[in-house]
């Protein structure tokens, strides 16, 4: 799969697109007013603990708050090694005053609405199990050996990277990611060797009592570019010198293949809003996303709505003449498409048009099963219900497109 990537800047928020034969296939918006990014390293220290929801209040940098789930937290044995937390309460873990060392699961940025959320929901979560993502491996500084991710589920691709695990007796402690199959062992050991050297580096900052941002998550450049690892990148485009940097940055260190890829674009109006967007026409796009439906080229079209409890979808036919599985495998792959870059979490239901058989329900679980593993985020696919209805849960990063966008922009 060929990409082509695209930096743009609106008022200090850094968005980046990935497209596909000019289809949009991600869009990745750090909010200019974000406060916590996905990814972020800090020393923290414990303000309280809340009994009620087994969690800790972290004084985070002086400014922000985090919550710290009991399943979060990671205890030291006496054997060295980490223990994931739960088996008791964590106030027998931890106390007010200590210092921990978290990294944050979700992003945070203040909205409007924060006095409605529900008191978990106003905080960013956080985690003692601490990664350091490249473009091939994960570091994990708290396990000791190396992993498959969980979500290569293909036995044959399992097989092959736990037969390149095997000849990396030098770093230890890394997650292979699915793009590590088809990479030479010696760019993955130079990768897990950068990713060692930062961690290590960091233990210079873990101390003293005052809390503090060690590192920032990826931003929206990093992500994209380290989730679209196992894909064939042509282009990397930037309207400004600025962007070209952040691009060559990166790439100089974790991706020296892509540095030819870096390709500034001329434009006379370079420093406009959307100026690069605009000249490749993905405006558009972006603004349908918006909208509560999209159009299904066979005729059909696919309504997304979502609730505080979940994500409903509703799959409708058109004038066309298809069956309603051949509606229903175009419109799988273009849910998956609307759930990655619309950034959909939690649970999803979706309502596809009535089928007759369970071979005919099977191909389109399968067909919906291949268009999620496209998508960098956790997807599971847990069957369909007697009503025929397909559940589907998504664990995200960042907040909701819908939240990250100002429609006022368009």
């Amino acid at each position: 799969m060929s990409l082509d990537i695209l930096i743009e800047e609106l008022e200090g928020s850094l968005w980046v697109a990935t497209l596909k034969n000019g289809l949009l296939q991600g869009l990745e918006i750090d909010p200019f007013l974000e406060q916590v990014r996905w990814g972020s390293i800090y020393w923290a220290k414990v303000k309280s603990i809340d009994s009620s929801l087994d969690a800790a209040y972290l004084d985070l940098d002086g400014k922000n708050i985090g919550l710290l789930f009991n399943k979060d937290a990671r205890i030291l044995g006496p054997d060295g090694r980490y223990t994931k937390g739960g088996g008791k309460a964590i106030g027998t873990v931890l106390k007010g005053g200590d210092m921990v060392i978290v990294q944050s699961k979700t992003s945070y940025t203040p909205r409007n609405d924060e006095d409605d959320l529900p008191l978990e929901n106003k905080y960013p979560r956080m985690s003692m199990d601490i990664t350091l993502p490249g473009r091939y491996l994960i570091y994990c500084p708290r396990i000791h050996d190396n992993q498959i991710s969980r979500r290569i589920r293909e036995k044959p691709l399992r097989r092959t990277i736990l037969t390149m695990m095997e000849t990396m007796v030098d770093i230890q402690g890394c997650i292979l990611r699915a793009a590590a199959a088809n990479t030479q062992t010696e760019i993955l050991m130079r990768e897990g060797k950068i990713l060692k050297k930062a961690w290590e580096e960091m233990q210079k900052r873990f101390k003293g009592s005052k809390p503090v941002l060690v590192m920032v998550g990826p931003d929206s450049l990093q992500r994209s570019l380290s989730d679209h690892a196992a894909s064939h990148i042509e282009n990397i485009e930037v309207a400004i010198m600025d962007h070209y940097t952040q691009a060559e940055d990166w790439c100089s260190i974790f991706a020296p293949d892509l540095m030819t890829k870096i390709h500034p674009v001329e434009l006379k109006n370079a420093t406009d809003d959307f100026a690069l967007f605009d000249y490749r026409d993905i405006l558009g796009q972006i603004e349908d996303l918006l909208q509560p439906y999209a159009l299904l080229n066979g005729g059909g079209n696919i309504i997304v709505q979502e609730t505080t409890a979940l994500c409903a979808i509703d799959v409708n036919r058109g004038g066309d003449k298809a069956s309603n599985l051949a509606i229903n495998i175009e419109a799988a792959e273009e849910i998956a498409r609307h759930i990655r870059i619309r950034n959909i979490g939690g649970i999803i239901m979706v309502d596809f048009l009535k089928m007759q058989g369970k071979p005919m329900k099977d191909k389109l679980l399968t067909a919906l099963e291949n268009a999620i593993q496209q998508d960098p985020c956790t997807v599971q696919i847990h069957g369909m219900t007697a009503l025929g209805l397909v559940e589907i849960s998504r664990k995200r990063r960042t907040s909701p497109l819908a939240e990250r966008i100002d429609e006022n922009m368009f």
